[in-house]
């Protein structure tokens, strides 16, 4: 028997080794469907923004919206700012519900926020259901990282969390190529063609809802909340299906924790934790967020404004630009997060952050000189985003994983809530502005901007930063209800 409970103080003390048993496993099968039904619904975001993207010069062409740069840039800004919202909402509730119950919650909202906005009529309604969906989306990465941490063994949950994150970019590729198809006027109108890409979109959400049945509830949150028989049952299956594929898990004792149950973590709780108990954390964790959201947010947002306005590519082949793009996006996490459980988080953190922002810094003077054609500047935007890929999942790894149990996914939420809301929010718009101006120069201001955050949020976590690879979530951040 692994675990014990008693009754003392305001709950019952448990004593269990559940959290060394799933430190244990051999990777399995399970893990590999762990990764494919998370990992889905990154790629499901990556087709969202990438179509949100994509479209922007069929919106402007569309004879019932007409939008302009600025509009497009808006509707951008309404998405984050829907998602900062849902993340902080959400993300509440995944800490007091559970992990499993706000996957299928947000799922439902972004699909039907997703389809209304298809038949969006104006400015208005347009960015209402962005944002909506945007709500959506951000109560996923809350539910979704704390999940990824709480399953995936220590040993590897770097490069896991990492791939999984970078999943995005295999949506984006579906985007790209879904656009290039529904923006052709050959096959359908102006004003049709972005209607059918986010209509697909919400069609696809439905295929999440089979994956995520079967994905089980985080036995590590079972634990603290006194479902413990639940959690013990899971990790007991777990580990049956796993020696019944074969592999070998020796039945040896392992060290427990003893923790007392709660129902709830309380906000003083969680505010004391954050500003006092570990403030250098939520520094890192907060300067990391911002960095990485308005580096990609401001960039991705407005690329193919980029691409149509200063190098007249036209409206429907934007996708082609976006699949090299989205292909470097990927392979960074797939290439680089092995060295983060390996050569660890701090000196990989500083270098993907510092690569992606000084080659950014480099590529905006090119851009501003006129030295770039269509073609190399997006062979510029791979390289960069071959690094940047990585530095802005590393983001989401670090805050998952050096905060307490009991609040990591609002943690979660609350630092890419404030880190999308300084960096995400205001990016979109800005570059918006910066495009509208026609100026090449005044948006090499704005790619410098975003340069010197990265390479700040690189000294910051080279000098504060926690080594947290290969090491047990409860190690790193012991849990509040632990008991000595």
């Amino acid at each position: 028997m692994t675990t014990k409970t008693t009754q003392a103080g305001e709950g019952p003390v448990i004593e269990t080794d559940i959290p060394a048993r799933l430190d244990r496993l051999p990777w399995g099968r399970f893990h590999t469907l762990v990764v494919a039904a998370l990992g889905i619904t990154w790629i499901l975001d990556g087709l969202e923004v990438t179509l949100a993207g994509t479209v922007a010069g069929a919106l402007k062409a569309s004879p019932v919206l007409q939008f302009s740069n600025l509009d497009v840039g808006l509707a951008g800004s309404a998405y984050l700012a829907g998602a900062v919202l849902g993340a902080l909402f959400f993300g509440w509730l995944t800490d007091r519900l559970g992990r499993k119950k706000l996957f299928f919650i947000t799922l439902s909202v972004y699909l039907v926020a997703t389809a209304a906005t298809a038949f969006s009529w104006n400015l208005w309604t347009f960015m209402l259901c962005r944002f909506v969906t945007g709500a959506g989306i951000g109560g996923e990465y809350a539910a979704i990282n704390s999940t990824i941490q709480e399953l995936v063994p220590a040993r590897v949950r770097g490069w896991t969390d990492l791939v999984i994150n970078g999943s995005f970019w295999i949506g984006a590729a579906l985007g790209a190529v879904g656009a290039i198809v529904l923006l052709d006027p050959a096959y359908l109108s102006p004003d049709y063609g972005w209607r059918a890409a986010f209509l697909i979109g919400a069609l696809l959400a439905l295929v999440i809802f089979l994956m995520r049945l079967w994905l089980p509830e985080s036995p590590r949150w079972l634990m603290t909340h006194g479902r413990i028989a639940e959690a013990e049952a899971i990790v007991a299956g777990i580990e049956a299906r796993m020696r019944a594929e074969g592999h070998v898990i020796p039945d040896t004792p392992l060290p427990k924790v003893r923790l007392r149950a709660r129902a709830s973590t309380p906000f003083s709780d969680v505010f004391h934790t954050l500003l006092h108990r570990h403030r250098g954390r939520s520094a890192v964790g907060f300067v990391l967020m911002a960095a990485q959201a308005f580096f990609y947010n401001a960039l991705f947002f407005t690329y193919a404004l980029v691409l149509t306005d200063f190098y007249g590519i036209a409206a429907n082949q934007v996708g082609w630009y976006i699949l090299p793009f989205a292909l470097g996006n990927v392979l960074g996490p797939i290439v680089l997060g092995r060295f983060f459980d390996t050569w660890g988080r701090r000196p990989m953190i500083a270098l993907t952050y510092t690569m992606s922002g000084l080659l950014l810094a480099a590529t905006g003077w090119m851009f501003a000189e006129g030295m770039l054609t269509a073609q190399t500047q997006t062979i510029a935007w791979m390289v960069i985003f071959f690094f940047a890929s990585s530095a802005a999942s590393a983001a989401y790894l670090t805050v998952s994983e050096t905060f307490p149990l009991e609040l990591r996914a609002l943690a979660i939420a609350i630092f890419y809530a404030i880190g999308t809301g300084i960096g995400g929010i205001v990016g979109p718009w800005l570059f918006g502005t910066l495009i509208e101006t026609g100026s090449r120069w005044s948006l090499f201001g704005g790619y410098l901007f975003g340069a010197a955050l990265m390479v700040i949020a690189a000294g910051v976590m080279l000098r504060w930063g926690v080594a947290a690879e290969r090491r047990s979530l409860e190690d790193i951040s012991r849990p509040l209800s632990h008991i000595d």
